[in-house]
């Protein structure tokens, strides 16, 4: 009666962010801005004052207005990275 069909093969995600964790970007964020800049472009005390990853994934995991503001800044690091190209700084 009815062959198990095949499963359709997996496309690839169009979300930026697919595969990333918080910790991830927060910490690539962290590397390439520095904690006082950081704090300077999205002003949330967990990137101000003793700024470390862990408070700023304990706050970040329970405030969607900030995990929004820092995933925003995520991806326009990306994608000045990408416009810059390699070597050419970023």
């Amino acid at each position: 009666m009815g062959e198990a069909s095949a499963p359709a093969p997996a496309r690839p995600s169009k979300d930026p962010l697919q595969g990333k964790t918080l910790e991830m970007i927060v910490s690539e964020l962290a590397e390439h801005f520095g904690w006082q800049e950081l704090g300077q472009r999205i002003a949330i005390r967990c990137f101000q004052s003793d700024p470390s990853v862990a408070s700023s994934l304990k706050f970040l995991r329970k405030t969607p207005w900030a995990r929004a503001k820092v995933e925003s800044l995520y991806l326009f690091m990306r994608r000045e990275q990408v416009r810059r190209g390699p070597g050419r700084g970023g």
